[in-house]
Parts: structure tokens; C-alpha cells; sequence
């Protein structure tokens, strides 16, 4: 059985990161590999930088008849979850699903169940934790479908062969109606704020963008001749990427009595969040937000 080692590499632009190595011998004979873990700022401690790596040491080992004989916890599946899905080289899923998923694996997941073995967890203790956590019906739906995630990855990786969290009961239906604003309200709020934000909310409000999609519109996304913009990419915490969903990247119909001016078509709408850019005042005539009356 292995454990591999830590080492701690200095990189070229000076930063210091751990490094975890580990002798590979699926080819026969042994061939010595290494991956970087993260910094030395994300993982303070060799303890820290050794739990990180509990999912690495969980693969290499997983036909070892002496790891066999152990029970898997959580915690080291949610690490061999993070190594294999969560990593930044894997392009199945959006930085922003990467990002919700480790959210919720750091914050619920795994400081409540990680030091149970999988053969320990039952559906009904966890529908019990999941009905008396202070969030949303929507976020507990949200916790089980990653839980059940995690279990069905056990299974593809052989480290487990079964699934309690099919048999958990958890609904995600809001327990209130959302709150819709009226036009008159909508407006209200546009009169309260700046031009800059001013633009950003019209546009959230007209279109039911998510603020991803509208980060990450260009110029050359709004096709004014034919009256529609065009989402084809989205930005989460400056990192550029695809759209959440297909669906999300349907052409958005677009009032024909906007105008645009002449811009470099690959320069952002909104930049970030704190630094807004600004659609021409040309574009809003007919809106009815430049006091206009089209």
C-alpha cells in the first residue's frame, strides 16, 4: 500500500506549492509520478496538503487487497471526487458548477459526514440533517443531488456498489412565492441608482440573464440589424467559460429601437461587477429610461 510523499517545490514565478509523489505501476513496472496539489497559501499545513491528497492515495491503492479490507469515508471520496471531476484541466462541467459543488462539499458535506465510512450512511439520518439545515428547500435538493453524485462516482470507480441517497425524500419546491416586481417597481429601482448600474439592471431585467451571461457579453454578441443578442460564453469571478445550459444559449430577442455605436467587437459590455461598461445613451432611446417617449 501506498502513501505516497509531500514535498514542498518552489515554480518558476517563485510560488510555493506541495507536491505529492507516488511510484505508478499499472504499466508493469514502476514509474514515478507527481501532480501538484495547490499552494502553500490554500494548504497552510502538511496535514492539510495530506488530506487533499486522500483521493489520490485512494486510486493508486484501490486494487490493494489491504485497502479493500477498509471502508472508504466521505471525506476521502469527495477528495478522489475533487482530484477526478473538480479539477481545473476537466471541461465537463462550467467553473461555476465546479465552484457550487466545492461550496457545498466544504461547507455541509464533508465537515458532517466526512469521517463516516460509506456503508454507515443511511437515507433516513440523512434526510433528517437535510429537513434541520437553515437554507433553502432548494439548496437541501441541491446537497442531495451532489450526495447522490458522489455515491454514483463510488460506483463507477468500484469504491462502493451501492446508493442510499435514492431512497432520501427531499423536495425542492420554495416554500413562498417569489417576489416579481411590478414595472412601476422596476422603474423605481432604475431611478435609484447610477447610469452605469442603471444599464446593467435594465438589461438583468429585460432579459432574465444570469449576471454570468452578462459579464460575458461582447459587442459582437448584440446583432442590432437582426434584433436579437447573442450568448455564447459567460464570466464567474473572471474566469471566462461556456454557459451554464443549451437552453442558456438561445438568442435573446432584442428591442429593434436600439442603437448601438461603433465598437471593437471584442470588447466586454460589462467588464466586472466593481467597473461597469456602458451601452451608448443612443442605445436605451426608446427604452424609457432616457426620458425619451418613442
Amino acid at each position: 500500500m501506498q502513501n505516497g510523499s509531500l514535498i514542498k517545490a518552489n515554480r518558476r514565478n517563485g510560488q510555493e506549492v506541495w507536491e505529492f509523489r507516488w511510484r505508478d505501476r499499472t504499466s508493469g513496472k514502476a514509474v514515478y509520478r507527481r501532480i501538484v496539489l495547490g499552494s502553500a497559501q490554500q494548504f497552510p499545513t502538511e496535514i492539510e496538503a495530506r488530506a487533499a491528497a486522500a483521493g489520490i492515495v485512494l486510486e493508486i491503492n484501490v486494487n490493494d487487497p489491504r485497502v479493500q479490507t477498509h471502508a472508504v469515508t466521505m471525506s476521502q471520496l469527495a477528495e478522489h471526487y475533487r482530484h477526478r471531476e473538480l479539477s481545473p484541466d476537466n471541461t465537463w462541467k462550467s467553473y461555476s458548477t465546479k465552484k457550487g459543488y466545492e461550496n457545498y462539499l466544504k461547507r455541509w458535506i464533508v465537515p458532517k459526514w466526512g469521517e463516516c465510512a460509506l456503508c454507515k450512511i443511511k437515507p433516513i439520518e440523512v434526510e433528517l440533517w437535510l429537513r434541520q439545515l437553515p437554507l433553502a428547500r432548494s439548496s437541501c435538493a441541491k446537497i442531495k443531488n451532489i450526495m447522490s453524485v458522489l455515491f454514483n462516482h463510488a460506483r463507477r470507480y468500484e469504491l462502493f456498489d451501492d446508493n442510499p441517497i435514492h431512497l432520501v425524500r427531499q423536495s425542492a419546491k420554495r416554500r413562498r412565492i417569489p417576489l416579481i416586481l411590478l414595472v412601476d417597481e422596476i422603474r423605481q429601482l432604475l431611478s435609484a441608482v447610477g447610469p452605469l448600474p442603471r444599464i446593467l439592471i435594465f438589461m438583468d431585467a429585460t432579459t432574465g440573464l444570469r449576471q454570468s451571461e452578462l459579464f460575458g457579453l461582447r459587442w459582437r454578441d448584440l446583432d442590432f440589424d437582426g434584433g436579437q443578442m447573442n450568448v455564447v460564453r459567460s464570466v464567474v469571478q473572471g474566469v471566462i467559460g461556456s454557459c451554464k445550459t443549451e437552453t442558456s444559449m438561445k438568442p435573446i430577442p432584442m428591442p429593434r429601437t436600439w442603437r448601438t455605436c461603433s465598437r471593437n467587437g471584442r470588447t466586454r459590455l460589462f467588464t466586472s461587477p466593481l467597473t461597469i461598461g456602458c451601452l451608448p445613451a443612443c442605445a436605451l432611446r426608446g427604452s424609457g429610461l432616457c426620458g425619451d417617449r418613442a
